[in-house]
């Protein structure tokens, strides 16, 4: 018997089906585009490069005319299946099993691309004389990877095509339990830090021949490991440091190694920017570092701010959806980590809403059949509810 699926869960299982690890389409996007134009939206696909990173694959959708212009944003793009022998059900086979579609992406996010791709077709076709007002879809295949080919230059691109946007919903998994636990209304800003620590290379038999640039670093990291930055406010969880790594790339036990490269990255609230952040970070390692030792520190490039949304509307309106479909009310929450909202929220108010997921990343990853179509249901009660509001 042919398995009879809605719409969502569909699209959803289509979009598994296609391997699209970061920074490969692998499909997704010509699944989405195909979908898309033949609803009647004008779809465009853009790929941009950068030095030192892959080129990237995008698409942009469009449908409609004049405002208010609401933009769905998301990533067709997902990170590497890890161990695919570990897998219950093939990472790429969309399986459904017990009431669950496995693969790797139907938690981050191609459960909520897929939610939304129906939602916003439905609505269309309930309208054949015309919406009022337009909805686009930012879909990029950069989010999972070093997010510098994807929605960053496609806000800029859409822009240049005169595209201005009055509201946003990112699709990313935002409910930690069940759906419609929490809505995320901001983010906490993201800085790392990466120091190096020069010394000379030598015998560990003749140390005064050489210069170990191993007890430096540690004084450096102890001096910032257990730093209490601020303790938070009504809006934002206190920041939080955390060394990611430590690398002096040395194979052997009898060398005193040339250097040490250590890692970190802070998440921070909105007591902080990234600049006053990033003084802070240097005054407290120079305070630290013993006389005379040869070290720096180098901030990286595509380091954010925190933001929140002030939109009471957007805000409002999706949480009666949310509580429509579900039942609950949504925690309004900034907590987590980053996403493409924090480049969309240059361009228009954002908030973010998705599946649950606390699965998203993992072996198995997988969300429940009913989710996906509930997701579905929020999505096209929000567009309902925006569009006549």
């Amino acid at each position: 018997m042919t398995e009879t699926l809605s719409p969502a869960v569909q699209i959803c299982r289509d979009l598994i089906r296609c391997p699209s690890v970061t920074p490969a389409e692998g499909g997704a996007l010509s699944t989405l585009e195909m979908l898309l134009a033949n609803g009647g939206f004008d779809v465009s696909r853009v790929t941009f490069t950068d030095a030192d990173t892959p080129d990237v694959e995008n698409l942009f959708a469009t449908i409609g005319s004049g405002k208010p212009h609401f933009v769905f944003a998301g990533h067709t793009d997902v990170v590497p299946v890890g161990d695919a022998a570990a897998w219950t059900h093939g990472p790429f086979a969309g399986t459904i099993s017990d009431g669950m579609l496995h693969g790797r992406g139907t938690a981050d996010m191609k459960g909520g691309v897929a939610a939304f791709a129906a939602a916003a077709l439905e609505y269309v076709k309930a309208h054949p004389d015309g919406i009022k007002g337009k909805i686009s879809f930012l879909i990029t295949g950069d989010e999972e990877g070093p997010a510098v080919n994807g929605t960053v230059k496609l806000l800029a691109w859409a822009k240049q095509q005169g595209h201005i946007f009055d509201a946003c919903i990112v699709g990313e998994p935002t409910n930690p339990d069940a759906l419609g636990d929490a809505i995320k209304v901001g983010r906490r800003g993201s800085l790392t830090g990466t120091v190096t620590v020069n010394g000379t290379q030598g015998h560990v038999a003749y140390q005064h021949l050489a210069n170990n640039p191993v007890p430096g670093m540690l004084q450096l990291l102890s001096a910032v490991a257990e730093v209490e930055l601020d303790k938070g406010n009504e809006r934002f969880q206190p920041s939080n440091l955390e060394i990611t790594t430590v690398d002096i790339g040395n194979t052997a036990t009898n060398v005193i190694p040339a250097h040490v490269i250590a890692k970190f990255n802070i998440r921070f609230n909105d007591q902080w920017s990234v600049s006053s952040l990033s003084q802070h970070m240097e005054g407290l390692l120079s305070a630290a570092a013993p006389e005379g030792l040869d070290w720096s520190i180098e901030f990286a490039r595509e380091s954010t701010d925190s933001f929140l949304t002030h939109d009471a509307a957007l805000i409002q309106t999706l949480s009666d959806s949310i509580k429509t479909v579900t039942g609950r009310t949504p925690e309004l929450s900034t907590g987590g980590g980053t996403s493409d909202a924090r480049f969309i929220k240059n361009y228009c108010a954002v908030v973010e809403f998705g599946l649950v997921g606390q699965t998203m990343h993992k072996v198995d990853e997988h969300v429940a059949v009913a989710d996906i179509e509930k997701l579905a249901d929020i999505y096209l009660c929000f567009l309902q509810d925006y569009f006549q509001s």
